[in-house]
């Protein structure tokens, strides 16, 4: 079900790992960000809108964030170039289905429509600092933490930043396995966001709660703490890793400890 969380932005909260798909409003139709995660839940959102999809947007290119469903039409589907160029080596391969299942959760794979629409997003060109589409402007803020090419998504007109899989209240930073330096790749992005949208009312991680005013400076700091504390090998004083981890979510303290184990942080 869509729930209105800003004027013309509506999310779609998945029953897998509280994965938020987003819906923006637009003139000739919506923008429809990482959709997902089930088919039935897929097939509920194209329901659920109002009006056509005009485009679509992953703001990285994880499989939970490459899913599509027939009924939001063949249209226009971005990401960054890094993305679309990673997504797509992985296409190129006969076996990417195996490949990609092999990441989905036994319980759920055979619910993950693994079709041939999945991840075929088109990349912006390299320099494109906005998605192109008949709409509030949507900018894109590039960075390089958590995987190539991930994008946070501002909505300005609408006071919303679209912030892919970081600043969750119940996930900790998930670090790229990519690039020499994950945790400082992770702090820049953060700046980048903190630069770009820090006066913003409402923010959507790709996981977990939709945070109102204040959230994303909150966010933003418990993020930082948590990465300078992996930096300088001290214990993190964060409650998503700790005995107050919401219900359901206690593994992230072993998602934790093996960011330690490959940082070489923990023998």
């Amino acid at each position: 079900m869509l729930r209105q969380v800003a004027d013309g932005v509506l999310v779609h909260e998945s029953a897998f790992l509280q994965s938020n798909g987003v819906v923006v409003h637009g003139g000739a139709g919506a923008l429809l960000v990482d959709p997902g995660v089930l088919a039935d839940e897929l097939a509920g959102i194209a329901a659920d809108l109002r009006g056509p999809v005009a485009v679509g947007f992953s703001t990285h290119p994880h499989w939970d964030h490459l899913l599509w469903h027939g009924g939001f039409g063949d249209v226009p589907r971005y990401g960054t170039a890094r993305c679309a160029a990673a997504i797509h080596a992985r296409l190129s391969d006969p076996d990417w289905r195996a490949f990609v299942a092999g990441m989905i959760p036994e319980d759920i794979v055979e619910q993950v429509p693994l079709d041939d629409v999945f991840g075929r997003i088109t990349g912006l060109p390299a320099d494109a600092v906005r998605v192109p589409w008949d709409g509030p402007e949507v900018r894109v803020v590039e960075h390089s933490a958590h995987a190539p090419g991930h994008a946070a998504l501002l909505i300005e007109e609408r006071g919303v930043l679209v912030a892919g899989d970081m600043l969750s209240d119940v996930l900790i930073p998930v670090l790229s396995p990519f690039g020499e330096d994950p945790i400082g790749d992770y702090l820049a992005a953060l700046r980048l966001i903190e630069d770009a949208a820090g006066d913003v009312d409402v923010v959507v991680p790709g996981h977990g709660s939709v945070g109102g005013a204040g959230a994303v400076r909150a966010r933003i700091d418990q993020d930082r703490a948590y990465l300078e504390a992996l930096r300088d090998g001290r214990t993190p004083d964060d409650p998503r890793i700790g005995p107050s981890a919401a219900d359901g979510w206690e593994w992230v303290a072993g998602l934790h400890e093996g960011q330690l184990q490959r940082l070489g942080k923990r023998d």
